[in-house]
């Protein structure tokens, strides 16, 4: 489950120049995904929630992402992983994070508090119980975080075809420069009906888990919603896919068509 929350995250992991002023979201959104393995075998469920709170005084956004195994796989390899952000209600930048995994037996509990004015990011590693502070990024990301600062600040009308955007990110105990290309405007077939989206192609490491830079493709709603709707990836051992499965709460009108 890792690795589609990553993908989830680090798919809408865009800097521009150009903000939009009408929020993408509002408190109590939620969203469910099904995953299946190389195309028919159900590997598990995904889900991220928004509410509004306060941390240390800051009105803040506070996103909940789960993700957990079922069926058959879960009796070899049970997975129930959680990713917790909380991001400023204004700028979108993230001052606390949290990745707490179960993963088949390997384990990270892993707590990081931002100072965005010092560009630092302070990592409390609980496993291992130690903590060390690293230098961060302008306005820094994480890898949650991001999904909801894009959908507020990327201009789509405007995006061309192989146009290729980065965003800094921050992620366990490394920045790195997270590269999206767009695709293209394409009209998918979904349980809801037919609905317009834009098609991103993002460079992920090749290696262990992903065959090569180029393996995923992600849909996002081509609405003021920008919601994913569907992610493939070719895995270095068959492929994964997710899909959005249910929802609930969005500000906007959801476009679908049903002919």
């Amino acid at each position: 489950m890792r690795n589609l929350l990553l993908i989830i995250g680090v798919l809408f992991c865009l800097q521009t120049s150009t903000a939009q002023k009408k929020s993408a979201f509002k408190d109590g959104e939620w969203f469910k995904f099904r995953m299946s393995y190389s195309g028919f075998l159900k590997a598990g469920n995904a889900t991220l929630s928004l509410k509004e709170t306060k941390l240390n005084g800051k009105p803040v956004y506070h996103v909940v992402g789960k993700g957990w195994t079922t069926g058959a796989i879960k009796w070899f390899f049970k997975v129930k992983d959680r990713y917790e952000s909380y991001f400023d209600k204004e700028t979108g930048v993230p001052y606390k994070f949290i990745r707490k995994i179960d993963e088949g037996g390997h384990t990270k509990d892993i707590e990081i508090k931002f100072n965005q004015n010092k560009k630092e990011a302070q990592v409390e590693n609980k496993k291992h119980k130690t903590k060390k502070t690293i230098a961060t990024e302008q306005d820094v990301q994480d890898m949650v975080s991001a999904f909801y600062y894009l959908r507020n600040n990327y201009d789509t009308k405007n995006i061309k075809i192989g146009e290729v955007v980065t965003l800094n990110m921050f992620f366990d105990e490394e920045n790195y420069n997270f590269k999206l290309k767009f695709l293209g405007r394409e009209t998918i077939k979904t349980k809801f009906g037919k609905i317009k989206t834009l098609k991103f192609r993002p460079y992920v490491m090749a290696g262990r888990v992903f065959k090569e830079q180029e393996s995923l493709t992600l849909w996002v709603s081509a609405d003021e919603n920008k919601i994913p709707l569907k992610i493939k990836a070719d895995l270095a051992v068959g492929s994964l896919r997710a899909d959005l499965e249910d929802y609930k709460g969005l500000k906007h009108y959801f476009p679908i068509q049903f002919d």
